[in-house]
């Protein structure tokens, strides 16, 4: 029968093993970023910052911003200006036809329906009908829009 014993005089031989790591990055860094929530939460984490310093740079809560990037809310209209200067890019699309084009540019530009009618010298009331599709406007107004439009950059 084999007995144990704790010898110290014996030799002990460390043993180094290494193992690869292979860190994958977040799924937030490699894919296409889907909603503005999406290219917000891959802004951050690509700049490293946490949602509270965010939430300092835009003007909102830490849980605001939690909501956006989940999904649980829409980024108010008077935020977006502030969220596209922090991502640095407009990830919205400008879309083709006319009156689209004007609801974009008051989306990206956090207008309210009075201050783009200040903007534009025109009764708030009158652009709701136009952007609700109620009304269209005539074609000297579809002109106006067009001009007003030009001056405004779209990748902005």
């Amino acid at each position: 029968m084999d007995t144990f014993t704790n010898n110290s005089s014996q030799i002990k031989t460390a043993y180094k093993i290494e193992t690869s790591l292979i860190i994958q990055p977040p799924k937030e860094l490699t894919e296409d970023p889907v909603t503005l929530g999406d290219h917000l939460r891959r802004r951050r984490l690509e700049l490293g910052l946490f949602q509270k310093d965010v939430a300092v740079q835009i003007g909102v809560t830490a849980s605001t911003i939690w909501n956006w990037e989940n999904g649980w809310s829409s980024i108010a209209l008077h935020c977006m200006p502030k969220v596209i200067t922090f991502l640095g890019y407009n990830p919205i699309p400008c879309p083709e036809e006319l009156m689209e084009r004007l609801a974009w540019y008051k989306q990206v530009n956090g207008l309210s329906l009075e201050q783009l009618g200040a903007e534009m010298g025109r009764d708030p009331e009158q652009l709701a009908d136009w952007l609700s599709g109620r009304h269209k406007p005539c074609r000297s107004n579809g002109e106006e829009i067009e001009q007003f439009l030009e001056g405004f950059s779209i990748e902005s």
